[in-house]
């Protein structure tokens, strides 16, 4: 498996998340600061959508308990949450968005 269409770029606005699902799985993509990251949706911490939050300063914030995640590392800037969300590579492609679910970092 490769990149995978996710949805059109014009689908994106910027700083909302926007939530698809590929091969089963849960992604947030979200435009931010110029660029397009693609997170997975679920807080690790709470097991709730994270496209339900917001996102400010390249984070993405969870609706529920505030933590608070960098969309480029996926890692978690504090409590309560302490462990990362996946995050996957992203290309852009004739205004189309793509996510690799193989490359997770």
């Amino acid at each position: 498996m490769a990149f995978q269409l996710a949805c059109a770029e014009a689908e994106l606005s910027e700083d909302t998340p926007h939530r698809v699902v590929l091969d089963g799985v849960a992604v947030t993509l979200v435009r931010t600061e110029g660029e397009v990251y693609a997170i997975n949706d679920v807080c690790s911490h709470a097991n709730v959508s994270l496209s339900e939050g917001e996102v400010e300063d390249c984070a993405i914030e969870c609706w529920l308990h505030g933590s608070r995640f960098d969309l480029r590392t996926g890692r978690p800037s504090g409590p309560p949450a302490n462990v990362p969300v996946p995050v996957y590579p992203v290309k852009i492609e004739a205004d189309n968005v793509y996510v690799d679910l193989n490359q997770e970092s």
